[in-house]
């Protein structure tokens, strides 16, 4: 029996910048393979090509040379148009900063994605606050952002990356601006709700003390990933 293919395979992925006239080289040479159900984090210090990575791997940057499928897609190939929809339908991103709309309640912006993809705004809040739930902020729908706490802010930037009910979730520093307790909690409800269907998460990230949540992470460092390890444990 043939194994499955990865949900996300990059093969001699490079990503090359114009900078001040001059090329700079995000990524040189990654290969990367990662399976569907699994929690992948990328780590590595400031400027060594995570985000560049993840943004190539979510159709936001187009790569210089080499290959990314996602899905068995080929996201280069797309037109604008069909790579936004796919985008649309296949992905939800959290971000260190939440980037919650400070005049909507929680539900509305939790609900957010599912209005610019067509759902009618009674049925989109009413899941939003089913999911809302799922995340123990079932009390705090009605709740703006200024009135919860950092961990509670990104609990419904977690809701709103899951509420269209993607296949990848990427995440970028999603817990270093929260204290230890609230960090562990949101990282909690990722791998529990996020992977509950069988999803892949990607996550960037400085944070050690979370380290422990994933299956497998990549050291990177000059564009180059190093090694891929099983267990924080081996990270050294």
């Amino acid at each position: 029996m043939n194994a499955k293919p990865p949900a996300i395979r990059c093969q001699n992925l490079v990503k090359i910048y114009e900078a001040g006239g001059q090329q700079v080289t995000a990524l040189n040479g990654v290969d990367l393979d990662i399976a569907m159900g699994e929690l992948m984090m990328l780590v590595g210090p400031s400027g060594c090509g995570k985000t560049t990575l993840i943004s190539i791997i979510a159709g936001i940057l187009d790569q210089t040379s080499g290959g990314c499928e996602l899905f068995g897609e080929n996201l280069l190939a797309l037109r604008n148009k069909d790579k936004l929809l796919f985008r649309a339908e296949n992905i939800g991103f959290v971000f260190q900063a939440y980037n919650l709309l400070p005049t909507l309640n929680a539900a509305e912006n939790v609900s957010v994605p599912l209005i610019i993809n067509g759902v009618k705004r009674a049925e989109a809040e009413r899941r939003a606050k089913q999911i809302l739930d799922k995340v123990g902020l079932g009390a705090r729908t009605k709740a703006l952002p200024a009135e919860l706490s950092g961990g509670q802010q990104q609990r419904v930037a977690i809701a709103r990356a899951l509420i269209h009910d993607p296949r990848l979730i990427v995440c970028d520093e999603p817990t270093s601006a929260l204290d230890h307790e609230s960090g562990q909690k949101v990282m909690d409800i990722l791998k529990a709700v996020a992977l509950d269907h069988q999803r892949v998460l990607v996550i960037v990230t400085h944070d050690a003390r979370i380290f422990n949540f994933a299956d497998r992470i990549a050291e990177m460092d000059d564009g180059h990933i190093l090694k891929v390890v099983n267990s924080a444990a081996k990270l050294k």
